[in-house]
């Protein structure tokens, strides 16, 4: 347990320097990156197009007259 310990004391200690912000990746992240927002974008409008109808059918159905209450 004892060398777990001392061993991930030395990787997380010589790692350090890996792990700080040195600006390397500092670019804009070109043509790929507006492109995968507005992807996302896209996914969630054509998602919220069905969940309006849905929800404006259940609001319907929720609120209009009962027809076939008294048959049971």
């Amino acid at each position: 347990m004892k060398a777990i310990v001392n061993a991930l004391i030395v990787t997380m200690a010589t790692a350090s320097s890996a792990l700080a912000a040195s600006g390397a990746a500092a670019d804009e992240g070109g043509f790929l990156t507006p492109l995968f927002l507005v992807f996302g974008a896209a996914v969630i409008a054509f998602q919220a197009v069905p969940a309006v109808i849905l929800l404006g059918s259940m609001v319907k159905g929720l609120f209009s007259a009962k027809e076939g209450a008294g048959a049971r």
